[in-house]
């Protein structure tokens, strides 16, 4: 049997504080009925992502977009119909939403969000809308007050708000303890913090979630840690992200985009190529590999939650 294809444009509509997200109610006689969503809905035939938002939004809640930019587009399989959702991020419109076809409308707290009820094609768009848009990767640093100064210039003078800690020249006791370390400094500041390490590693120092190595993700045959925490992943290709989303990765870096002097001897993927990974992604997905904030605009543009970086992020405070 041949699906139904269905493409559906949806906001993530933010507060100005950036701290809540506008979802509706799904009346009770349609699919999913009484479910959560992010506001939007089928496109007509001559329409693009954004027009069909524009007049969706109006229609259903009397808003008009001022300043939008892509979020994520997320392939679901149903029995009987495949969907597109091609959702955007609403940083600006004018008007007070209301429900104007008599649903239910209500700003929530994003980190209450995973209270509600949502269809499961909307499960990535939480992700997504949870999630920054820059993902420091912490530098192989032997000085810990060199590293804990860095760490710190990070999440004050970049804003930075996720921190991946990869120190593989440490062994588990100096990891642990530079962990705690870094942890106490990213609670300081609202920063979450994943370990690059063994998920067992959780037991020692409850930060929130792991980053998989490729290689650790390959070798996995079920989520390794609780939904409470964060995993993410280290891919390269088409058969990792497909991996990653088996064992229910939350998001994943991907890379390299363009040559690193960490890997010059690794062929760079370039926008193309990305673009076509990540669209059949069915998670975020973070640029890896060269990335500067310069970028950060295009690699939205081609679907990306946003960059991953080292030296983009990681300089002494008096740099």
């Amino acid at each position: 049997m041949v699906k139904r294809r269905v493409h559906v444009a949806a906001a993530a509509i933010i507060s100005s504080d950036g701290q809540k997200a506008l979802i509706a109610r799904r009346p009770s006689n349609v699919d999913h009925g009484g479910l959560w969503e992010f506001p939007g809905g089928k496109l007509a035939p001559y329409e693009t992502g954004l027009e069909g938002l524009k007049r969706e939004l109006h229609e259903e809640l009397g808003v008009e977009i001022r300043r939008a930019q892509p979020l994520i587009r997320v392939h679901h399989e149903y029995p009987d119909k495949h969907i597109l959702l091609d959702v955007w991020q609403v940083h600006e419109f004018s008007g007070e939403p209301f429900g104007r076809e008599g649903q239910a409308v209500r700003w929530v707290p994003l980190d209450e969000l995973v209270n509600y009820p949502f269809p499961a094609a909307n499960l990535p768009i939480l992700q997504a809308v949870m999630l920054p848009t820059e993902y420091l990767i912490t530098a192989e640093e032997s000085d810990e007050s060199v590293f804990d100064a860095c760490l710190e210039r990070a999440l004050v003078e970049d804003g930075v708000r996720l921190v991946q800690l990869r120190a593989k020249t440490l062994d588990e006791a100096a990891y642990l303890a530079r962990a705690e370390r870094a942890l106490a400094l990213c609670r300081r500041h609202g920063a979450r913090l994943l370990l690059n390490a063994e998920p067992e590693l959780l037991n020692g120092v409850d930060a929130d979630g792991i980053h998989l190595t490729s290689e650790r993700l390959m070798s996995l045959e079920r989520r390794p840690i609780a939904e409470s925490k964060w995993l993410a992943a280290s891919t390269h290709d088409h058969k990792q992200l497909g991996q990653a989303a088996r064992i229910g990765c939350d998001f994943v870096t991907l890379s390299p985009l363009r040559t690193t002097p960490s890997h010059p001897e690794v062929a760079p993927m370039g926008w193309h190529d990305f673009q076509q990974l990540v669209e059949r992604a069915a998670m975020p997905v973070f640029a890896l590999g060269g990335m500067t904030r310069y970028d950060a605009n295009h690699a939205r543009a081609v679907g990306a939650q946003g960059i991953a970086s080292i030296r983009d992020f990681w300089k002494a405070p008096d740099a």
